[in-house]
């Protein structure tokens, strides 16, 4: 909440998930330590907490003088199921009504700054009209994502038929708010062999697992532990370009705190998103300062690779022979890039774009040399228009005829290439990579089986990912023929107390009748790690968000809701040629995906609709006639 109250005496209390009467036979975590491989106790002695301990106070301002108030319309000037960015002198305010009720909440989503105005208002909710995450407008709370924070919720009151709001000053500026969240008070002491919950992978699976069950209560140990030498970052910014590019990024030095955190000095919805990420530094992505894991005793275990799981001892081994036992597991290990097996594969400057520093090297080499991208598909694609400004040439190698064809269409990726080949990217479509040929050890050349020999400095490899699963094989955790996870509505493997997210799951859609799919999507790491976690603490949460993916290239913004897989039809609304349209990828009679450019709040007015529960007809949007659709926000 954003506004201003007397601070509350500390109450001293210990956090402990309370079930129903019904699941307290079932085996659950606790912050009491029941059900863990050993209760742990901080510095040899159980330790209690008090309530401000937990996280800096959202609203710790005792007096007004940190406040405003001010009146911001007339109780007419809005109608039922309308949006308004107001100014309150210290910052803007997203003023909502419906029901009749008034509310107040941060005007911009805490995930890369878009305007909530320009977003979709439904069902006690606002969606963000850039990458979809959901906020609560009665509470702020973020109810989808992506996106790890939640808004700020300022006071209103009705005077004399004038709408006023009152906030902090500090909540104006910041416009973004972390929910509450438990401390650790069974930390370890060093390397400790066991713990009560073990996530495999710090994506943003891992990640959001870890906060839900702090947000949720959860006080026992937490560990992470991922390849990366990184704690957790924005991976997609790695080859996605961002909006907002005149605005610059804030430092995340190292000796950044949560306290600055908190305060808004590191909030990059304040200052908006770094235009292009290929040459940012790891503590630009990181997604939390390390004073954050610190904080809220997350252990997070860097370079650190699981070789083994064995489910029936409740333990994992590592490579360097470390051994570890958990209570509940996550396994979220994300995929492996595919690389070209061709001749030649071993020379130097030929990447997959898997972590900060290859991406870094790809800059530096591409600058004013002759850039090769294999693949057409999003990472490929990014990759290439961001090159376009440093290189000195651009090429793009794929086996299909049009970029992103099996995805967004021929029609839609005719259009998108087209805009490529305007930016002096060069395509060779239908044909593969043959041989890579090296001067020094160096690359060189590109040899495709069409016999054309394209000059390259730098290779990036973007044809796809194969789940990382292979340390599971053994384990007696279910894969399939392709080697992903299978899991439940509820996140859970076939065995019990193991959990599966992110990249490597296949799992129900349940708006596209229960089918068994894979979303390698960033935002749908988020939505099932936070399942995963809920339902670590019995909570019988169940999967059901509507995918969401978005991409930008040549400060061009492409959004996508829905799952298209094995559409038969594509009806495009809009102009092509100007790339200002909507096209609705349809199978028989219902759409089944949306994909847009310049036609914002389009996609998440789609989405909003497909997570009601609500079918869209293809003679719905063969008319033309998308009123039905059209957001109120102004």
């Amino acid at each position: 909440m954003g506004g201003c109250f007397s601070k509350p005496k500390p109450v001293e209390l210990k956090i402990e998930v309370v079930l129903p009467e019904k699941e307290r036979g079932k085996e659950e975590l606790s912050a009491s330590g029941k059900g863990s491989p050993r209760a742990y106790q901080g510095n040899g002695t159980a330790r209690h907490f008090h309530t401000e301990e937990r996280l800096p106070a959202p609203h710790p301002y005792a007096g007004t003088q940190d406040c405003v108030e001010a009146a911001v319309c007339h109780v007419k000037d809005l109608e039922n199921g309308q949006m308004r960015e107001v100014e309150l002198g210290w910052g803007k305010v997203l003023l909502v009504k419906e029901n009749g009720e008034f509310h107040a909440l941060g005007h911009k989503c805490p995930h890369y700054g878009a305007p909530l105005v320009k977003g979709v208002l439904s069902r006690g909710r606002v969606r963000c009209p850039w990458h979809g995450a959901c906020f609560n407008i009665s509470t702020g709370d973020l109810e989808d994502f992506p996106g790890l924070d939640s808004l700020h919720k300022f006071q209103v009151k009705i005077e004399k038929e004038k709408v006023y709001v009152w906030a902090s000053k500090q909540a104006l500026q910041l416009q973004r708010r972390t929910k509450v969240m438990a401390k650790c008070i069974s930390p370890s002491a060093g390397h400790s062999g066991s713990t009560n919950v073990l996530i495999v992978g710090a994506g943003a699976a891992g990640l959001v697992c870890a906060e839900t069950l702090r947000q949720e209560g959860f006080s026992d140990r937490i560990v992470l532990c991922t390849l990366d030498r990184h704690l957790p970052y924005d991976r997609p910014k790695l080859s996605k370009p961002t909006c907002d590019p005149g605005l610059a990024l804030p430092s995340l030095g190292p000796r950044a705190s949560v306290a600055k955190w908190n305060s808004g000095c590191l909030a990059l919805s304040q200052v908006g998103c770094i235009l292009q990420s290929l040459d940012a530094q790891p503590e630009q992505l990181a997604l939390r300062p390390k004073e954050f894991f610190r904080a809220y005793g997350i252990e997070v275990l860097t370079e650190a690779q699981v070789v083994t799981v064995d489910v029936r001892n409740k333990k994992v081994v590592f490579k360097d022979g470390f051994k570890l036992e958990y209570n509940k597991l996550l396994l979220a290990p994300g995929s492996s890039p595919k690389t070209l097996s061709c001749k030649g594969k071993e020379v130097e400057n030929v990447f997959t774009l898997r972590t900060p520093e290859d991406a870094n090297r790809v800059v530096r080499l591409a600058r004013g040399r002759n850039a090769v991208v294999v693949g057409a598909g999003f990472l490929g694609m990014e990759v290439a228009a961001y090159l376009t400004e440093k290189a000195h040439s651009v090429s793009v190698v794929e086996l299909e005829e049009t970029p992103f064809r099996r995805f967004l269409g021929e029609r839609v990726g005719r259009a998108l290439m087209k805009m490529f080949e305007n930016n002096r990217v060069k395509f060779y479509m239908q044909t593969e990579v043959s041989e890579l040929r090296a001067q020094e050890g160096k690359l060189k050349e590109v040899v495709l089986k069409s016999s054309k020999v394209v000059r390259a400095d730098v290779c990036v490899v973007g044809i796809g990912a194969v789940p990382a699963t292979g340390f599971l094989r053994q384990s007696g955790i279910s894969l399939d023929s392709r080697g992903f996870i299978p899991v439940n509505k509820m996140m859970q493997t076939n065995i019990p107390g193991v959990f599966a997210a992110g990249d490597a799951v296949t799992f129900p859609l349940a708006w596209r009748n229960n089918r068994k799919v894979n979303i390698p999507h960033w935002q749908m790491a988020h939505a099932q790690g936070r399942v995963a976690a809920q339902n670590m603490l019995a909570q019988e949460a169940e999967i059901s968000t509507v995918p969401y993916l978005w991409t930008a290239m040549f400060g061009k913004s492409l959004r996508y809701a829905g799952y298209g897989e094995g559409f038969d039809d594509v009806i495009i609304q809009g102009d092509l040629e100007e790339l200002k349209f909507v096209a609705f990828y349809t199978k028989g009679d219902e759409v089944i995906a949306v994909a847009s450019m310049n036609y914002d709040p389009i996609v998440s007015k789609v989405a909003e609709v497909l997570a009601s529960g609500r079918a869209i007809r293809k003679r719905e949007v063969e008319t033309g006639d998308m009123s039905w659709l059209t957001g109120k926000g102004s």
